[in-house]
């Protein structure tokens, strides 16, 4: 029991170290070598933790030897186009002017469910409206859409809008949040002044957002017992 637990205590930080080195990306996004190298990492990490006769170097060298390539080919990749494209393949349109591209269907192995379930999901119910679409080397979808079936923005309409960023997060559960503070200039003096005025303490709130004009936004917590 305690050798098991000693395994799961190393080899866990390893998988864990491996997968933040290879990028951030969810698993939709990873391209097929980190895909590859994802799965033969989790398979090997099993192998020390279901056989305890097995030596832990048995998983930790292999699992250590996948990073490395992984790391180095990705270098590669940056560095040489043609590499990119032997790994990764490269887009493919597969709507033109609202009409499926029926050739690059069949080579994708993609049906028209596939298609239509993708271009739902960006919020596409017609595929008259689309002028191309495109699957990525991930196996996503983006898509452009005609003029007419495009929602109109402040630059369609000439309106000229000041550039605000995004109310940032202050608090979260209970908790200062320093990039939110850092983001917005402000000291956490500052905030607890704030908080003051308005009779409110950190712990009490889920969730407090704030932007550039002062514009506040506070989330008390629920009581727990209800």
């Amino acid at each position: 029991m305690l050798s098991s637990l000693i395994r799961v205590l190393i080899l866990y930080p390893l998988v864990i170290f491996g997968v933040r080195l290879m990028g951030k990306r969810q698993i939709g996004e990873l391209q097929p070598s980190e895909l590859v190298v994802t799965i033969l990492i989790s398979n090997i990490a099993t192998l020390p933790l279901e056989d305890q006769d097995l030596p832990l170097l048995m998983g930790i060298v292999p699992m250590l030897l996948l990073i490395s390539a992984e790391v180095l080919l990705s270098f590669g990749v940056l560095k040489s186009r043609r590499l990119r494209h032997l790994l990764s393949g490269t887009p493919q349109i597969i709507v033109r002017s609202g009409k499926p591209d029926q050739q690059v269907m069949a080579s994708l192995r993609f049906t028209l469910d596939d298609l239509m379930t993708a271009l739902r999901s960006l919020g596409i119910f017609d595929i008259s409206e689309v002028q191309l679409a495109i699957v990525e080397t991930n196996g996503t979808v983006s898509a452009y859409q005609k003029t007419y079936a495009r929602p109109a923005s402040c630059g369609d309409l000439k309106l000229d809008l000041p550039q605000k960023n995004p109310p940032e997060i202050l608090i979260a559960d209970g908790c200062i949040c320093p990039e939110g503070l850092r983001a917005l200039g402000m000291s956490q003096a500052q905030l607890r002044r704030l908080l003051s005025r308005k009779h409110l303490e950190p712990e009490a709130l889920f969730l407090m957002t704030a932007d550039a004009d002062g514009n506040c936004n506070f989330i008390e917590k629920e009581d727990p017992r209800t």
